[in-house]
């Protein structure tokens, strides 16, 4: 079982508090009109009818997240609700756990979120260091060790919102294909880039239906063959690796037989196509770059992969040194059984 595949869930037991049942899993009224959403998400608070489509379900929930956060007054640090996001995301529901995760979830108070999500990004980093490592931009604001108190209410009015209108639902799966059938984290970005920022940058992302399209018809049985390498050097947040990867899987591929890369200009579009290559679990061979394609004669693989070698260096040396230290705790304890007390040996 590679690292990907090990399900994530926090340290603390989920708590037995029921959750209301969520419109999206009733059956639809006859002749619905447009889903009802809340302009700020509480616990138990009126779902919105999710639509069947996963790509459109995904669109509605990074809406919901984007109003929460605004509607909270949530700021223009937009890295903040994208890493509340992706950490969510990364999650997965045990068919042990069941829906209890997301009633855990939905009980933690504000100030109990950063540790969560630190807790999930470090529980993926022992096996990814180099995706996590290139995500910072988007999770470095949890270990601020005095956070805004109104963004830790818009962060928890988010991870609400998100929770509430489906989100584990569509990304805890334990199965990666049906995990990878939409990309929350795209039009969650872009929706929360102001107009002259996306048009400066120049960033406007393939949809889901054009980039499911390219890959099937560029995707065949010749095309399939592993060890391929599979590059992108405009990603994004990963949307035509995750149509190649989908449509791997329909031919029985196993998107772990391939080489992927991606690379993107903009650090917030690179650190979302990292958390999603865990997500849609691509693989071990699968580097992230933030880099200048245009300006390198290999699109930044030389240094990408450098950093990713750096990254798995660092963490074995933590890794060792945690080893080391709870080694050290074990013999001392050990040492304290063996000898008695000075008072008890004196009496």
């Amino acid at each position: 079982m590679s690292g990907s595949d090990t399900p994530f869930v926090p340290r603390t037991a989920p708590t037995a508090t029921p959750r209301p049942v969520p419109a999206w899993a009733k059956k639809r009224p006859p002749k619905s009109k447009a889903a009802v959403r809340t302009s700020r998400a509480t616990v138990g608070a009126t779902r919105f009818v999710a639509p069947r489509d996963p790509n459109q379900h995904a669109h509605k929930i990074a809406e919901g997240v984007i109003g929460a956060w605004f509607t909270s007054f949530g700021g223009s640090s937009i890295e903040i609700p994208i890493g509340t996001v992706g950490a969510l995301a990364l999650l997965r529901q045990p068919k042990a756990v069941g829906p209890e995760l997301a009633n855990w979830v939905l009980s933690l108070q504000s100030g109990e979120l950063p540790q969560l999500i630190k807790e999930i990004y470090l529980g993926h980093w022992i096996t990814r260091p180099d995706l996590i490592n290139r995500a910072i931009p988007i999770h470095d604001w949890a270990w601020n060790p005095s956070p805004d108190p109104q963004q830790l209410r818009a962060v928890h009015a988010v991870t609400n919102q998100a929770v509430n209108a489906g989100l584990l639902e569509l990304t805890g799966h334990s199965d990666p294909y049906r995990r990878a059938q939409s990309d929350v984290l795209s039009p969650l970005l872009t929706g929360l880039r102001h107009k002259s920022d996306k048009k400066w940058r120049g960033e406007y992302h393939t949809p889901a239906s054009v980039t499911d399209l390219m890959a099937r018809v560029l995707v065949d049985e010749d095309f399939a063959q592993p060890d391929k390498a599979i590059g992108e050097p405009a990603v994004g947040s990963g949307g035509m690796l995750r149509s190649i990867a989908q449509r791997l899987r329909e031919l029985q591929r196993n998107p772990h037989d391939y080489s992927w890369y991606g690379n993107d200009v903009d650090p917030l579009a690179a650190a979302c196509a990292a958390v999603n290559t865990i997500i849609w679990d691509l693989g071990p061979r699968a580097l992230i770059g933030c880099a200048d394609s245009l300006a390198n004669g290999d699109g930044g693989y030389t240094k990408t992969l450098s950093q990713a070698q750096d990254a798995y260096k660092q963490r074995d040396n933590v890794v060792e040194a945690a080893s080391t230290i709870a080694a050290s705790r074990r013999a001392f304890r050990l040492l304290c059984e063996l000898v008695p007390d000075k008072e008890e040996a004196s009496a």
